[in-house]
């Protein structure tokens, strides 16, 4: 099957050499030509010409150049080599190209060279009515292509305008917000600053209409203006500022090439912390809006101390261990730019300060303690009950109530020889006929002792120097009724009185 296809421009000519343009051809393929001579009726065989790729074969034609003057400045419009719509070979290029200018002042010829990034360019500081020339050509630097240069164009600057145009425009960030400021001279006028996204200048062609008015900075008197950080992303961008006296306007300053991703701050996290026995788990919330990795830098302090510990963590939750139990400790943080150019950091979070909890060894104290404390329950519980069933059912056996009491002490003394004997101060005999209160002139001062007995044989017998205790009694009770027969058992108040009942 025949697939060749007929090159327009090229069919029955009479020269060596013709001009086409493919519409429909891919210009990154392959391509095979081939060609034959003709006369009449009769053709020569074909010959066949080595295969290429259109794109590398191509050369790069000068750029197309329009000029527009000012007072002081040129503003200079280029094209692409080759045709302005796109069926040009170099459309799927046309933001890679870069260009190369040679400007001079017409009466001097003194060239200056200047590289050029963007389809609209615009050269400052001029001279006013004065003509000035250039050229340009066209470069493609990842093709390594570089074309001819364009016919030279030359424009007049105009007469210079009553207002001059605002100078030395800068920009910068505070706080929030960003900042654009100019100078000049008069103060008796009013501004308007306006902003242009920076890949508009990599399409051909006029961009005028493109410019688009700054938030906050129309009809300021001041030489500044202030505006929002959220109106303007991270991108790069032109700014431009225009002085106006109500019936003149100035020229548009010169253009303030700005990525404002290099004056964005960084805003400064929010940091909680939860204590975990004697460690505290910190959480680092980073800024929203931020196209980098982030580093945490977490800066701790015992409160009331002053000596900080810098810790570095690339996680947002970061757990310190071994910490003093039950201990204050205060918190801060703030983050920094990985893959920043700018090397940016936020400023310090507000800070946070906690409590530490016990420790393992006293929460270790604290759970002993709670399980011990039901067995000594259990054993209080236990000892009570058993004190009160010994009381009811296995009770003390105690002495009659007519016995009071018969101390060891006494009961021994009562064996003792004369020299040693210890006796009472004094002592009751209980008879039914009469009470007589006996005296000892002993030197040993003890309390008395009562006791009760019904018969003689209950006081029982002992034996000092072979004399019976009831040989001894009965002498002393004969005294004793001879001292004082009249006193009965009521006039007995000695509080060391010793009574004793006998039965005759």
């Amino acid at each position: 099957m025949d697939t060749w296809i007929k090159l327009p421009g090229c069919q029955h000519i009479t020269g060596s050499k013709c001009n086409f343009f493919l519409l429909e051809v891919n210009f990154y393929e392959e391509i095979k030509m081939r060609i034959r001579a003709e006369e009449e009726n009769s053709t020569s065989s074909w010959y066949y010409v080595d295969s290429f790729t259109p794109f590398e074969k191509a050369r790069l034609g000068p750029p197309e150049v329009r000029l527009e003057a000012e007072d002081k400045a040129i503003i200079i419009y280029l094209f692409r080599p080759g045709k302005k719509d796109n069926t040009s070979i170099w459309d799927m290029d046309a933001a890679s190209f870069r260009f190369s200018l040679v400007f001079w002042e017409n009466s001097s010829h003194v060239e200056k060279h200047i590289k050029i990034e963007h389809y609209t360019f615009k050269i400052y500081n001029l001279s006013p009515e004065t003509t000035y020339c250039l050229k340009v050509r066209a470069r493609l630097p990842w093709d390594g292509k570089v074309g001819v240069y364009s016919p030279v164009y030359c424009i007049n600057t105009t007469v210079e305008r009553k207002l001059p145009s605002p100078e030395n425009v800068k920009f910068g960030a505070e706080n929030q917000s960003y900042v654009l400021k100019w100078d000049y001279e008069d103060v008796n006028v009013t501004f308007q600053a306006q902003w242009l996204h920076a890949f508009s200048k990599l399409t051909p062609g006029d961009n005028s209409n493109e410019w688009k008015q700054i938030p906050y900075c129309e009809n300021v008197r001041t030489t500044y203006c202030i505006f929002p950080q959220n109106v303007f992303p991270k991108k790069n961008y032109f700014f431009r500022v225009q002085a106006s006296d109500g019936n003149n306007t100035s020229f548009w300053s010169k253009e303030k090439a700005v990525n404002t991703e290099m004056y964005s701050t960084v805003l400064p996290p929010v940091v909680s912390v939860k204590s975990t026995g004697d460690s505290l788990r910190v959480f680092v919330k980073a800024p929203r809006n931020q196209f980098y990795p982030f580093i945490y830098e977490i800066i701790l302090w015992e409160n009331p101390s002053s000596t900080e510990k810098k810790i570095i963590a690339e996680k947002s939750d970061v757990t310190i261990p071994n910490l003093q139990p039950l201990t204050l400790y205060c918190i801060k943080a703030r983050v920094h730019l990985l893959q920043d150019k700018w090397n940016k950091t936020s400023a310090f979070s507000a800070v946070v300060c906690e409590k530490t909890k016990p420790g393992t060894s006293s929460t270790k104290w604290v759970i002993l303690g709670i399980c011990l404390l039901p067995v000594v329950v259990v054993i209080f519980v236990v000892k009570t009950l058993q004190r009160c069933l010994n009381y009811v059912f296995f009770p003390a056996f105690k002495p009659p109530c007519s016995i009071e009491y018969f101390s060891e002490q006494s009961f021994g003394n009562l064996l003792l020889s004369t020299s040693e004997e210890q006796t009472e101060k004094c002592f009751i005999i209980e008879n039914t006929q009469s009470v007589i209160t006996v005296e000892e002139t002993e030197e040993i001062d003890e309390d008395c002792k009562k006791y009760s007995s019904q018969t003689s044989q209950d006081s029982g017998n002992y034996s000092n120097g072979g004399e019976s205790l009831e040989s001894q009694i009965s002498g002393v009770l004969l005294q004793l009724k001879v001292l004082s027969p009249d006193r009965t058992s009521q006039d007995l108040s000695c509080p060391g009185e010793f009574a004793l009942g006998l039965s005759s």
